[in-house]
């Protein structure tokens, strides 16, 4: 179904004649430049101050100019085939995690990737999970790479937290304090498998850093966190 989305998004640029959702250059949804903007070079990307827990976060790219446009336009405008560029950006930073945590990834088992648990609301109001169509994108560029991986839905949100939305980092991290756990059905699945957290964004890294911790609760071996786009601290 995702692939027929991404498809018929394409196929609407050809016939109506679009434009690159990054600069408005006209053509398809994801000019070259934009793309290389998209998918640099992978980099260290720590928030400032560093959330308890958190390993230091790899990311291709800054969360400003064409990059957040095109985020945006994937998130909140379902433009589908930029999955596709997201997801093989995506895979350069789960790359990078997995070089600088050399002799850790378990062979013969593949490398799980686990996003944070979206809220329902936000999903029914998108009309998808955009990450995880991103991260499954992903571990299909990865596996074509030779560097087999897998994706599930393995967390769910334990209570309820507030809009994230004008909190400070000190807040944020406050208002995601134990709010996620491992599904109890998926507890299996987890305990002892090499694990990368991933995320499309990370800004202050509340997230990320609860992600861990509850990964990490139940059993998995994190090697790291892995994103597309980092938001510059000032």
């Amino acid at each position: 179904m995702g692939d027929l989305a991404e498809l018929g998004a394409a196929a609407l640029d050809l016939l109506l004649g679009g434009c690159c959702v990054g600069c408005d250059r006209p053509g398809s949804a994801l000019c070259a430049n934009c793309e290389r903007a998209v998918h640099g070079r992978p980099f260290r990307a720590v928030p400032s101050p560093r959330p308890a827990g958190l390993p230091d976060p790899v990311a291709v790219a800054e969360y400003e100019g064409a990059v957040r446009a095109v985020l945006v336009a994937y998130k909140e405008e379902s433009v589908y085939s930029l999955a596709r560029p997201l997801g093989a950006a995506l895979a350069t930073s789960v790359c990078a995690v997995v070089v600088g945590a050399a002799g850790r990834l378990r062979p013969g088992r593949p490398l799980l990737l686990v996003g944070p648990p979206s809220s329902p609301a936000t999903n029914r109001r998108r009309g998808q999970d955009p990450l995880q169509r991103v991260v499954r994108r992903c571990t299909a560029t990865l596996t074509r790479a030779g560097v087999p991986a897998a994706t599930a839905g393995v967390l769910a949100r334990s209570r309820r937290v507030a809009d994230q939305a004008g909190l400070s980092a000190t807040e944020r991290a406050a208002n995601l304090a134990d709010a996620f756990a491992v599904r109890r059905r998926a507890a299996g699945r987890v305990a002892g498998v090499s694990v990368v957290v991933v995320d499309d964004i990370i800004t202050t890294g509340a997230t990320a850093a609860e992600t861990v911790r509850a990964l990490a609760a139940a059993g998995a071996d994190v090697l790291g966190v892995a994103v597309v786009a980092a938001t510059r601290r000032r």
